[in-house]
């Protein structure tokens, strides 16, 4: 599914964000960062990720960590507004279980936190953070400490001085596209993410990692469901700018898996997304 080369990417692409992530000092200072608090350290868990474990069945690149009062984080790169509050919950739901089937009772259930970093802006006011916080309708004010928090970050945000400058930096620099992504933020963990990033494009089992990954994505291509398939497509389509709505309608009335499989390989050789517009229109007439 990954058509671009390693060399090419940047800390917005998923591949990258979860490699740079698997260093526990970067993971710690950027969940700082974000949350605003002092974490001792953090955990990773290298077992989960298809970046440090190629027999991973499955593609995984999100971050999962912990700290040192065991929270638990799970950290994932959005390019593509795509059920992402429903996305939220299902990652809640899946650690809460995972950490119940090792044992642990309901009331020792650890916080949680699920944060998105978007290229986009998930709820379009403007702001560089979103936190959703459980209460009671009827009560808002009343405290509702289940533990669980979920943060939508946002690059196209315009509220500077609501936010601290640190992450105005961070959310600026995963924005950034080209030689902008070398440029001096004026921001220490911008600039030790970007020593990491070079780090990693010159490390060759890296660059393996890389090449299985993108055979793997294109076997997951091949037997996964349509839904499944089409959101694949839209992954690559990412890459070349904001879908429009009208380009996913035409995708999800697609249900023969040749003819996905026939837009997939459009989608990895469209230089732009007028391009692919265009191809996509001829396909699609052609099998109707």
């Amino acid at each position: 599914m990954v058509k671009k080369t390693l060399q090419e990417l940047t800390i917005k692409d998923n591949f990258m964000f979860a490699a740079a992530m698997m260093d526990p000092e970067n993971c710690r200072d950027v969940l700082e960062c974000i949350l605003g608090i002092e974490i001792d350290h953090v955990n990773v868990s290298y077992e989960k990720s298809i970046v440090y474990h190629p027999e991973y069945k499955g593609i995984r690149l999100d971050v999962i960590a912990r700290d040192e009062n065991h929270t638990h984080f799970n950290v994932e790169m959005q390019m593509e507004n795509r059920e992402i509050f429903k996305r939220s919950r299902y990652y809640h739901g899946q650690i809460d279980m995972e950490l119940l089937e090792t044992g642990l009772d309901y009331e020792d259930l650890p916080d949680c936190y699920v944060i998105f970093v978007c290229d986009f802006d998930p709820v379009g006011a403007g702001k560089y953070r979103y936190t959703r916080r459980e209460c009671f309708s009827e009560i808002p004010s009343y405290p509702y400490e289940g533990g669980s928090h979920t943060i939508f970050l946002s690059t196209k945000g315009r509220n500077e001085s609501e936010v601290p400058k640190e992450l105005v930096a961070f959310l600026k620099f995963v924005g950034a596209t080209g030689a902008e992504c070398e440029k001096n933020y004026g921001d220490a963990l911008v600039s030790r993410l970007q020593t990491s990033i070079r780090r990693i494009k010159a490390d060759r089992e890296m660059g393996a990692r890389y090449m299985l990954f993108e055979e793997m994505m294109k076997d997951e291509f091949k037997a996964g469901k349509a839904e499944g398939k089409i959101e694949y497509i839209m992954e690559v389509l990412a890459d070349l700018g904001s879908v429009s709505d009208s380009i996913q309608e035409k995708l999800i009335s697609v249900q023969d898996d040749q003819v996905l499989h026939d837009i997939f390989n459009l989608a990895r050789r469209a230089g732009s997304l007028e391009e692919f517009q265009d191809q996509l229109d001829v396909l699609l007439e052609s099998n109707k």
